[in-house]
């Protein structure tokens, strides 16, 4: 294993650690509309893989996960926004 791919492991474990405290402890009051929010933030998540996408040198496994990121992220960033569709409905 090289020294950035360890490096790049450590960033993502430690990010899921993180993420995983940080979202248990948000109230069930308060669920629906944060998470709404940050499912539309998947939209860098698109624009992220559409420019991996656009380089020209690479590997099927670089395309095939950046296909499959466009498409979860295009799906969160709709279903963010439904969720707040009718969030906003109720009111």
């Amino acid at each position: 294993m090289s020294a950035q791919l360890v490096t790049e492991l450590t960033i993502l474990m430690l990010a899921i650690f993180l993420g995983f405290e940080v979202i248990s402890k948000v109230p069930t009051l308060l669920h629906t509309p944060l998470m709404s929010g940050t499912n539309a933030i998947h939209g860098i998540v698109i624009v992220g893989a559409i420019i991996v996408l656009g380089q020209p040198d690479k590997s099927a496994f670089t395309w095939v996960v950046g296909f499959i990121a466009v498409v979860l992220g295009a799906a969160n960033v709709v279903g963010g926004f439904v969720v707040t569709d009718r969030m906003l409905e109720m009111f």
